[in-house]
């Protein structure tokens, strides 16, 4: 005599159950990955902040603009600070000599590729 095995419907359908929900589980956790970064850029952005690349660009120009501050012999680099605002726009903020260097500092600073717009806060102060 001859036995006859019946696999049941629902163990074939668990396993083909069990790889959509495997799939599904990448495909969410990809998804929420995604949502976080898009989330987090589209944030900063929104409220007028720097993005990685703009933050990564203007830590450069400043770095350019301090070194050709420390540089120009008319300038004194160690009173004067530079920061990058925005999409090439620096700030110098500190303390000048006298008008000449408040003056030289502003050229030396436009000087650098990447500087759009110079805000020259410095205060003289003899």
């Amino acid at each position: 005599m001859h036995k006859t095995i019946f696999i049941p419907i629902e163990w074939k359908s668990d396993t083909r159950m069990e790889k959509n929900m495997k799939h599904s589980k990448i495909i969410l956790a990809s998804a929420m990955a995604a949502l976080t970064v898009s989330l987090a850029t589209g944030c900063s952005v929104a409220r007028d902040q720097e993005t990685v690349g703009e933050y990564v660009d203007g830590s450069a120009i400043t770095a350019q603009v301090k070194a050709k501050l420390a540089q120009d012999e008319q300038t004194s680099a160690a009173n004067i600070s530079v920061k990058t605002i925005n999409a090439g726009v620096v700030q110098l903020s500190g303390f000048a000599k006298s008008d000449a260097e408040k003056a030289r500092a502003g050229e030396v600073a436009k000087s650098v590729k990447g500087v759009n717009q110079v805000q020259n806060d410095l205060i003289v102060r003899p």
